[in-house]
């Protein structure tokens, strides 16, 4: 299955922006986790159907209401992936 990898900018700490995440990954299927970066970003690793990545790309762009996104980038990822949805 595909993996990928989102860099999400904005105002995404402290908005439960990660929480958020987890509920859209599982009801999406996907596996992965939301982690937050010291430098202010959250990234989010996420493997399942290519489909599902990328409804999950789609709601990154908004996040939760508090959110403020500004960018996401996305890449693909080669890492291994547990299955269920972490946050951290």
């Amino acid at each position: 299955m595909p993996a990928a990898r989102f860099l999400v900018s904005g105002v995404v700490q402290g908005v439960f922006f990660r929480a958020s995440t987890r509920e859209q990954a599982v009801a999406l299927g996907l596996s992965g986790a939301a982690l937050n970066l010291p430098d202010g970003r959250v990234e989010v690793i996420a493997r399942g159907d290519g489909a599902a990545l990328d409804q999950l790309e789609r709601w990154l762009q908004q996040g939760p209401p508090a959110a403020r996104v500004s960018a996401v980038a996305r890449e693909p990822y080669q890492g291994a992936v547990d299955p269920g949805f972490v946050t951290g």
